[in-house]
């Protein structure tokens, strides 16, 4: 399978040239390369090639655009990448489908004879369906309107599910060929007094899983390609449409939902309400539930256009972005997709305007073995630039950060990566000594975070080191019984006595001890002593330990 290339989201699009290039890497907006002649040139001589040449050319397309506004823009910048000149670069299930519909043709005749249709319907759909690409371009320029109204009656008025795949794939392909004809549906819409969302909306709710995603990529485009943003109640629809799609266990057409959130992540206003709509959790738990290298790319690739927004990209790892993909980089074996997670991983050190949020990012990227995978990678050899500069940039920006790393901030970075172990910083005297108080920061948070682990996790290590230092809390600052029992630590650590694994049952019950008795250092020994289980929590030979003074 070809490998899917798409521009990012520009940041500054108003006004500007902006060059893009089609090839098997992923280029930033800034990227220039040399010319190979425009699209169109390009495309044109595309058609004479044979089936095992197209397999085997690399494609290097440039061409330069002008615009004014934003979403005019939009319009220009390659979509997904599918077809160029008209070759499929990257099949998926609905493409696959796609190319079956078109090949079981409709007898429109029978339509016409059985009064289905009326003529003019007839004539305009033969048209449309049997005219080659000249006279078909030329038809749409003059018959816009009834174009639209052709197609939309129909698929409003006939029943059979075959031949709306068959008008919906004719639709998409018209778009395809020639995105400004997105207007022909949105100029029709606004004479007939209502919006293209209400024609196509109510397509997502047939059952026909491929008639529902042929819409919703019809939709993704109507709604990139036009100066008429999709906005409200339409939008919100829409939005909460792709996440149930993504939610859906067998969805086959996976790949397809993915590419309009493709489409509209490269959008700045779709950026934020998929956001507001707790979108980027949706992609985590499609990302963790997912090894298809495909769609894992195709997801992250979504995150990454997220990432171009500041104030998004502030919020990322609040998601736990950061250690989800940190994880992915460590096992992936294709380069499309680790090359994502570094291009991702460079955003959210460059841009946000918050110099915190960014050594928070910085120290949960070294956290996650960040540096460790840089390393493996920097070994390989690599011709795209892209990817070296990339390496080369978090490289030098995460062994910065580890010179000014301190303490207290490796063990924040571990906390919010929610995967606990025992490294060095619990079990320091000195660190709960200097730091216990620096726990009642931001109303808790990293109390909160504590005891949310001990309620979820399953994992034992994590459940132990969560309790220990729950206990260490309470020992080393005053109030931090009362401030564990308010919110809801004690009871937690508590139902841990009865714990399955032994050592999650002795750092509970050291901790708990801890709440309740003020000779601490006396009782660890003691227990220590008695059990045979080490502070560190692994079981080990008992020895003799003479009891701390009181």
């Amino acid at each position: 399978m070809a490998e899917e290339n798409m521009e990012p989201p520009d940041e500054n699009v108003n006004r500007q040239s902006i060059s893009i290039v089609v090839t098997s890497r992923i280029i930033r907006p800034t990227l220039q390369a040399e010319t190979l002649g425009t699209l169109t040139e390009f495309s044109d001589s595309l058609t004479i090639l044979t089936g095992k040449v197209r397999r085997a050319l690399r494609l290097t397309v440039q061409f330069t655009i002008s615009i004014g506004e934003k979403m005019a823009s939009l319009m220009h910048l390659p979509e997904e990448l599918e077809q160029v000149g008209g070759f499929v670069l990257a099949n998926s299930p609905l493409a696959n489908k796609a190319s079956e519909v078109r090949a079981n043709r409709i007898n429109w005749q029978s339509y016409l004879q059985s009064q289905m249709i009326n003529q003019e319907q007839f004539n305009v759909i033969v048209m449309l369906d049997t005219s080659p690409p000249p006279r078909r371009d030329q038809f749409l320029k003059e018959h816009r309107y009834e174009c639209a109204r052709t197609f939309l009656e129909m698929i409003a008025n006939v029943a059979k599910d075959q031949t709306v795949q068959y008008l919906l794939t004719m639709i998409d392909d018209i778009l395809q060929e020639d995105r400004s004809r997105v207007e022909i549906f949105h100029e029709y819409a606004r004479k007939e007094n209502t919006t293209v969302w209400r024609l196509f909306l109510p397509l997502l709710n047939r059952q026909d899983p491929f008639i529902v995603n042929q819409a919703g990529r019809i939709i993704a485009k109507l709604a990139c390609w036009s100066n008429e943003t999709m906005e409200g109640a339409d939008l919100h629809f829409f939005l909460a449409f792709l996440k149930e799609q993504l939610r859906m266990q067998n969805n086959e057409y996976k790949q397809a939902t993915a590419r309009c959130l493709q489409m509209l992540l490269r959008v700045e206003e779709y950026r934020q309400a998929y956001a507001t709509v707790d979108g980027i959790t949706t992609i985590l738990n499609a990302l963790s539930a997912n090894n298809n290298f495909q769609i894992q790319y195709q997801l992250i690739f979504c995150l990454w256009c997220m990432t171009f927004n500041p104030d998004l990209a502030e919020k990322m790892n609040k998601y736990n972005v950061i250690p989800v993909l940190a994880l992915i980089l460590t096992d992936s074996q294709k380069e499309k997709v680790f090359r994502i997670i570094l291009a991702t991983f460079r955003n959210l050190l460059e841009k946000p305007e918050d110099s915190q949020v960014i050594q928070e990012n910085a120290v949960a990227m070294v956290h996650g073995k960040v540096l460790k995978n840089l390393s493996l990678l920097q070994a390989r050899k690599f011709d795209d630039q892209d990817i070296l500069d990339d390496m080369q940039y978090l490289d030098e920006k995460l062994q910065a950060s580890v010179q000014d790393l301190s303490s207290f901030d490796e063990y924040v970075s571990e906390l919010k990566s929610g995967r606990l172990e025992w490294s060095p910083v619990h079990k320091s005297e000195r660190f709960w000594r200097e730091n216990a108080v620096n726990f009642n920061e931001k109303n808790y948070e990293l109390l909160k975070i504590l005891t949310r682990l001990l309620e979820v996790s399953k994992d034992p290590l994590i459940l132990s080191v969560a309790v220990h230092d729950i206990g260490e809390y309470v020992r080393c600052y005053p109030r931090g019984k009362s401030v564990i029992e308010q919110i809801g630590g004690k009871q937690l650590a508590m139902t841990l006595l009865t714990h399955e694994d032994a050592n999650v049952r002795y750092q509970a019950l050291l901790a708990v001890q801890k709440m309740m008795v003020q000779n601490w250092e006396y009782l660890g020994k003691q227990l220590e002593q008695d059990t045979g289980v080490s502070a560190s929590g692994t079981a080990g030979t008992k020895k003799s330990v003479i009891p701390a003074k009181g």
